[in-house]
């Protein structure tokens, strides 16, 4: 017997590589199952989410929608609200409490995203080393890039290339591990975000990937035309300004105007800590790379 068709592997597909309009704009999928539709819906606010619009995912789902959805309302409110953080926190550490919701792939995956934002990594794996999702099991390799346990990472990694060794996530997931193994395996990694770049929409994901990558094999020139290009696409990322300040001081060219940029951005960003020359501004941004 056939397999049913995934109806929402491009939707996801776009979301994972970054493409959050695209993941909205082409959300009008029929046919799609009760469990289909929450979703896709939890995929789209999630790329508003990414995008900025904390509001109008606030403002859409309300106290009456599917526990996936709340959770995906708490994220929003959460990076919406820093005043607030305490009272989030308080509220998904109930939910997960719960028998009835507790164990729900997507509210473990935000309860998750919520603790490593907090850079609580033993909270955050607390709801997420169990996996069970693909998503999750990225989640957990990203956790354990923050705590610098490439091991760990590697053995998450494993089980993902397990269940689906093509999978987009088991692919960067690989991508991220490569970048941190170093040698050799860096042209490795460029070659996964360059086989994206052919096959899906050029994102400043794939972008800042194909420049890491540049940038650890010394070619700082390729590496400021793709992070240029991504600028292009989004002047307020944080990533791409981030590693357009390195690749500047890498090149001698000023860096000024992307650090201002980076400040109203992100103003916490590690690379504008004082005091890092730039051999240390560059290791820091390989490091969080994933």
């Amino acid at each position: 017997m056939a397999m049913a068709p995934d109806m929402l592997f491009n939707l996801r597909n776009n979301f994972y590589l970054g493409a959050y309009q695209a993941a909205i704009n082409n959300s009008d999928i029929p046919n799609l199952t009760e469990d289909d539709l929450i979703e896709r819906d939890c995929l789209v606010y999630r790329s508003y989410i990414a995008l900025g619009s904390y509001q109008l995912v606030i403002n859409e789902v309300d106290s009456s929608a599917a526990t996936p959805l709340q959770a995906v309302k708490l994220l929003a409110l959460y990076l919406s609200s820093p005043d607030s953080k305490e009272s989030i926190i308080s509220s998904i550490k109930e939910w997960l409490a719960d028998d009835a919701i507790g164990n729900n792939p997507i509210l473990r995956l935000i309860a998750g995203t919520i603790f490593m934002h907090e850079q609580d990594y033993n909270e955050a794996l607390k709801h997420t080393n169990a996996g069970g999702t693909m998503e999750l099991y990225a989640l957990n390799v990203h956790i354990f890039f923050k705590m610098h346990r490439s091991d760990y990472a590697e053995k998450q990694l494993r089980v993902m290339q397990q269940i689906d060794e093509d999978h987009t996530l088991t692919q960067l997931a690989t991508a991220w591990l490569n970048l941190a193994v170093g040698g050799s395996k860096i042209q490795e990694a460029y070659l996964i975000f360059q086989d994206f770049s052919e096959k899906y929409q050029m994102t400043s994901l794939i972008l800042n990937g194909k420049a890491v990558c540049s940038m650890q094999m010394a070619n700082f020139d390729e590496a400021e035309s793709f992070l240029l290009e991504a600028l292009n696409k989004d002047a307020k990322d944080r990533e791409t300004l981030a590693n357009l300040v390195v690749c500047s001081l890498h090149l001698g060219k000023p860096s000024s105007r992307f650090l201002s940029q980076l400040k109203l951005s992100d103003p916490e960003h590690m690379l504008l800590k004082r005091g890092l020359s730039a051999e240390e501004n560059f290791n820091r941004a390989i490091q969080t790379v994933a």
